[in-house]
Order: C-alpha cells, then structure tokens, then sequence
C-alpha cells in the first residue's frame, strides 16, 4: 500500500448533527452533549486547492486513495487490511428481464473481512490508535464484530464483542478466531449495546457503535467518494442502501456534499432509498409519519440480521438524507429477500448477502408501484459475501455406482 505522505488531512473540527455545536477535533469523543452523533469537517477550500481529483489517477485502488479527505493525521497511525476499491458490476440480465435502464450492484463482499464495515472499522481503529485509545468495545449482528476483531488485533488493541445470540455461528466463530472476546446475548443488538454503554466506565472500554464516535462515518463516506468516482464525477439516479444503523448511508450523502463543495462534482444528487425489512422498520414508519426520530421498533425480526437494528441513533440523520435527496424509505418482506437473493444469483451469478438482496427485493417492489421510473439507472449495494450467510441445502445426490440417466440430469 503506497499511501501519500507529503499532504496533510484537512480536519478542522467536531461538529453535532443535530445541534450543530462544535468541538475540538483532536480529543477523543463520544457522542454530543445532546447525545447525538459528531460529524468530521474540514477545510474543504484549502483541500480543493491542495488536491486536483486527476492526481487520484496514479494511486493505488484502495480506501487510503483519498487520504486527505480522511481525519487520520499521521500516517504511522493507519491500521489497513488491504481496503481494495469494490467493483460497480452491471447486471444486463436483470435489465433486459425487467425492461429497465442501466442496474448495477456494488460489491461491497470484496472487502477486507467479507464485508463493508471494514470501511468504517479500519478508520474508527486507526484514530482509536492515533488518540491512544487501548481497549475497545462494541455490539454487533455479525460483520461489524468480525472487522472490528481483525482491525483491533493488526493494532495490538483489546477487543470484547457483544452479539445476539442468534447471530450466525460463522460470524461469531469469525470473530472468535480474529482475536476478540465475543459473548452471544439473549437479546437484540441495542441490548447488547446496553450492556457496551453500562460496562464502559468500570472497564476502561472506548465504545465504538455505530454513530457512537465520529470516524465509523468517515470510512463509510469513502463508498460515496468511490461511487461518484468510478462514474466518472456523475452519479446515479438512485442508490438503495441496506438500513440498519445507517451510517453508510449517512456517510455517502456526506460525501456527495463535500464532492460538491469542492467542485468535483455536479449539483445531481441521487434519490437515497433506505431499505428495511418489514420485521424491523423503524426509519420506514418515521419517514412515513413525516417524523425527524424513529420510534424504537419492538419485536424486531427477519432473515436479514445486519439490518435488525430496532433503534438508530443517527435516525435523523438517515431520515434528513433521504427527504433531502428526494428519496423514500421502503421495507421489504422476508420472503421477497430470500427470492431476490436466489434470483440474483441464478440470473446474474451474485451471491449476495441477505441484506444486499434486500436492495434488490426493494428494487423490484419499487418499479412495481411507481416510485422508480424504468429508465433510471440505479445502484444496489451488497454489504457482504454471501457466503458469510446459511445458504438453501443441495437435496440432490447422484450415486456412480448406479446406471446415469443423462437426458434427466
């Protein structure tokens, strides 16, 4: 990894979201006084005069590319798996069944631990060490934990991992095996996080939820500058994003704003479409109800467990970029997930993660009612390998030693 040294980050200050206050941005923090999430800024005229979007031509294809859009400030401090930039794959199949325009999916599988949240977590990490933070904490459904466990070990740092109990045995041996202490709860992810929030004081932990400190968001954001790179500075129509905690959501729109205030990009924005399961839709009644907060759901289920997240704590910030993209939140049902993931996957040969079909799931359901006109070209984000997921058994069986009926197979 060639990570460029002689341009400094831009980082100016912590700023709350809801409240706008600000705070100094080299201490560690939690979240707000108002107990709300901080967002990074920067001095985006001095980084637009310091860095041209051609000079990102000659860098290696990986996170670390866009570097002085990022809060680490000394490079000694970043902790990297090898963060490859994901593929934007186009699914022609899919186009010409459904008699649409231009569908891609963006395969966040590729990445370091099999999921998109080694983009968040490889960032929280590395200014973890550069604050001098030693012991870490958080809940997880499953990829979270798994990127957090493997970041944490390649920086020396402790690590505990608090899980529902029901969260795939592969994701919570993963984690096991990266180095961490996991517990499996009998309960949901926010009351693991309960357990993360009351332990903090007596354990020394820095807790790292989602939204719970500021640099989670920034290496999410880099899924926004990728995207609108990989299009060549002119992004989609519409992006539908798997939302649980929603911070790559939150983090891409973040993206979008700065790309805009640095010229790098045009003033087209696309639709932001919040994807729920039907079992557990919070920020789907909020936007619905015309609400800023989301109501904690109760009784909260479905196949897709990274999105099983019953209360948001950056559930305006969620619901703010979806009303000002002139999007819409939209939940799916579980039989509709498990349908798009096996149609996903004979048709085009993606695996997808049961969130990221979802995203297709919702796709469909959304040309279906209108909402999505046929010739806008969209982006589906699939968060994980499906191969992280239990997958439907093979029945079939085929005995040598019997005669072979070759016509029937």
């Amino acid at each position: 990894m060639n990570i460029t040294t002689d341009r400094p980050t831009f980082v100016t200050h912590l700023e709350c979201g809801l409240t706008g206050e600000k705070l100094p941005a080299d201490e560690l923090r939690g979240l707000s006084a108002a107990g709300k999430p901080l967002l990074v800024r920067y001095d985006l005229a001095a980084l637009t005069a310091s860095l041209d979007r051609s000079d990102l031509a000659s860098r290696d294809q990986d996170l670390w590319r866009y570097r002085e859009m990022l809060p680490v400030r000394e490079t000694e401090h970043i902790v990297s798996l090898g963060e490859t930039m994901t593929p934007v794959l186009r699914c022609p199949r899919v186009e010409m069944d459904l008699g649409t325009g231009p569908v891609y999916v963006k395969d966040e599988g590729r990445l370091p631990t099999g999921s998109f949240k080694a983009r968040g977590l490889c960032l929280a990490v590395s200014m973890a060490v550069e604050l001098g933070v030693t012991k870490l904490a958080m809940p997880t459904n499953g990829n979270a934990g798994a990127a957090l466990a493997a970041y944490a070990s390649r920086a020396g740092l402790e690590c505990c991992i608090f899980c529902p109990d029901d969260t795939p045995p592969i994701n919570i041996n993963e984690i096991a095996a990266q180095g961490a202490r996991v517990w499996p709860v009998n309960g949901l992810i926010n009351d693991c996080g309960k357990i993360v929030g009351e332990g903090k004081e007596a354990t020394g932990w820095y807790d790292i939820s989602t939204l719970k400190e500021p640099y989670r968001i920034e290496g999410k954001k880099t899924m926004g500058l990728e995207l609108a790179e990989q299009f060549d500075w002119a992004l989609p129509d519409v992006i539908f994003y798997p939302t649980g905690g929603g911070t790559g959501l939150i983090g891409m729109w973040k993206a979008f704003a700065e790309l805009g205030e640095m010229g790098w990009i045009g003033s087209k924005r696309p639709r932001m479409v919040a994807v729920q399961a039907s079992g557990c839709a919070p920020i789907v009644r909020a936007f619905e109800q015309g609400d800023e907060f989301a109501e904690l759901w109760t009784n909260a289920h479905t196949v897709a467990a990274g999105i099983r997240v019953p209360a948001a704590v950056g559930d305006f910030l969620i619901l703010r970029a979806v009303r000002e993209s002139e999007g819409f939140a939209t939940a799916v049902d579980d039989d509709a997930i498990l349908a798009a993931r096996e149609e996903m996957g004979r048709v085009e040969g993606l695996l997808l993660c049961p969130e990221g079909a979802a995203t297709y799931a919702a796709y469909r359901q959304e040309l279906e009612s209108g909402r999505i006109a046929k010739d806008e070209s969209v982006v589906l984000y699939n968060c994980a390998t499906g191969l992280k997921y239990p997958l439907p058994p093979v029945e079939r069986h085929l005995d040598r030693h019997q005669p072979i009926d070759y016509a029937a197979l």
